[in-house]
């Protein structure tokens, strides 16, 4: 997951204000009682942070592939 695949996917979830108020705002004890965007600007991957703000959010499980991006393959 890219940044900016990052970035849509938490317009998409959440929607714009919202989704950046989570991002600048919400501290998520996953990524070392952090914001999201603190944990992006120490390096922590987009895709670990989708997911960890997903967790701490309770999106379901099926949508944590993020949006404008295909479902992981189910072997």
């Amino acid at each position: 997951m890219t940044r900016s695949e990052f970035l849509r996917a938490i317009d998409d979830e959440f929607g714009g204000a919202y989704g950046r108020t989570l991002v600048r705002d919400l501290v998520i004890g996953a990524l070392g009682d952090r914001t999201a965007e603190e944990a992006l600007a120490v390096g922590i991957a987009p895709k670990e942070v989708w997911v960890a703000l997903c967790a701490a959010m309770d999106v379901p499980r099926e949508r944590w592939h993020g949006a404008g991006r295909p479902e992981p393959r189910r072997d």
